[in-house]
């Protein structure tokens, strides 16, 4: 039977709250087991670019990456943000070890092809980016594992990568060898059935189930993308995706993803 672990993904929006951010790590503290953190980055990469009177360039809601960007957001992400969530674990009791890819080799990227879009120094995961070797080590040495959204390419530049792919290509890689719970942690208590209602958590949802759901126009678009990669994994083999309130990681609201 294959051991447990638990993969959490955390976005900008706790980074950027000091007291949110603790108040997690203290839940995050209390869940036993093995586990794995994957965190955004929050806006202080994009407030000292523009300090430095460099305007951030997105489109489509994904950040373009150039040269100078990708300096301040080494600086935020695999720097100040990841030292600051490992030295906030420590204090929880938590022996976490920051990482990006690049450390051990954890996860190689390739850097993403010009199409339409040149999206610059942006890394996408291909099979097989993951050394699970490493992380399996890690975990069993009692570790728990915190990485930032940059990666390498394994020729001496590093890339910035979607988080919620990092824990996603986590959670698939580490499947082979665990019964993976990979949980996506947001602002909401889970996937509500009514946007304007809070109440209304979807307590489980099927693939079928969620099918239906999005045919009908019910799933918030903004969730879609989220969902589908969520599905995607359970697909790929991990157990369940949760989808919770980052402050309420302990407690039973929540919607859970399940294959059937």
């Amino acid at each position: 039977m294959r051991e447990g672990l638990k993969i959490f993904k955390i976005g900008g929006g706790i980074i950027d709250d000091e007291a949110q951010l603790q108040h997690f790590l203290a839940e995050l503290a209390k869940v036993a087991g093995r586990k794995l953190l994957v965190h955004g980055g929050g806006k202080g990469a994009s407030q000292m670019l523009a300090s430095l009177g460099i305007a951030p360039k997105m489109v489509e809601g994904r950040r373009i990456t150039d040269a100078a960007t990708l300096d301040i957001v080494t600086m935020f992400y695999a720097g100040k943000t990841n030292k600051q969530v490992v030295s906030l674990l420590q204090a929880a009791g938590v022996n976490a070890l920051g990482l990006s890819g690049a450390d051990g080799n954890a996860i190689r990227a390739v850097k993403r092809p010009v199409k339409d879009i040149d999206y610059g120094f942006v890394g996408d995961l291909p099979e097989g980016s993951v050394n699970t070797e490493l992380l399996h080590q890690l975990l069993q040495a009692g570790i728990t594992p915190v990485f930032c959204a940059i990666t390498h390419d394994g020729s001496g530049q590093l890339l910035n990568t979607n988080a919620d792919t990092i824990a996603s290509t986590l959670a698939r890689a580490l499947a082979a060898q665990y019964e993976i719970e990979l949980h996506f942690c947001f602002e909401k208590d889970g996937v509500l059935s009514d946007i304007n209602d809070e109440q209304s958590v979807i307590p489980q949802i099927v693939p079928s189930q969620y099918q239906q759901l999005k045919a009908k126009g019910v799933i918030a678009a903004g969730m879609v993308p989220k969902l589908d990669n969520a599905f995607a994994a359970l697909e790929a083999g991990v157990e369940r995706v949760v989808i919770e309130n980052a402050l309420k990681i302990n407690e039973p609201v929540k919607t859970v993803l399940c294959r059937s």
